[in-house]
């Protein structure tokens, strides 16, 4: 059985994933409003990484920086699920109170696979992270062929 996507929504990738942007709210190449996931994909959840390395020191004093190592993190679990940064629908960042998220989305843009749909995000301000000095914690949901 197949089901129609939505007009405002792009094309279903392989897994059948459809990316929805509608008509009315803001688009931003950093983010998708909305990600419809069939039932038959799996999901790979990936907990909060913060920016350190494997000896769990901070990869460095900016926010920047340390975005970049949580994503490369963020990579490595994916890759050790089945999954790649390309696969994933939904983030969840932690951000300490006086970052710039700018910083952040510059570090996302880099790491982000060209030509592939944004997934959603939600970012909330914290007065602080369970790492000293860390400035940012991100959390990952993935969807792939099952």
């Amino acid at each position: 059985m197949t089901t129609a996507h939505p007009p405002e929504a792009a094309a279903p990738n392989q897994a059948g994933i459809v990316w929805v942007n509608p008509p009315g709210l803001p688009t931003n190449p950093a983010f998708s409003q909305a990600v419809r996931i069939p039932a038959h994909a799996d999901l790979v959840f990936v907990g909060g990484q913060n920016g350190v390395d494997a000896s769990g020191s901070l990869a460095g004093p900016g926010l920047a920086d340390q975005t970049a190592a949580a994503l490369a993190n963020l990579s490595a679990c994916l890759h050790a699920a089945g999954a790649q940064l390309g696969d994933v629908v939904a983030w969840s960042v932690l951000l300490t109170a006086g970052t710039s998220p700018r910083e952040g989305f510059a570090a996302f843009a880099k790491a982000w696979p060209a030509n592939t749909p944004p997934p959603t995000i939600t970012v909330a301000i914290v007065s602080g992270l369970a790492i000293p000095g860390a400035l940012v914690e991100i959390a990952a949901t993935a969807a792939i062929s099952a």
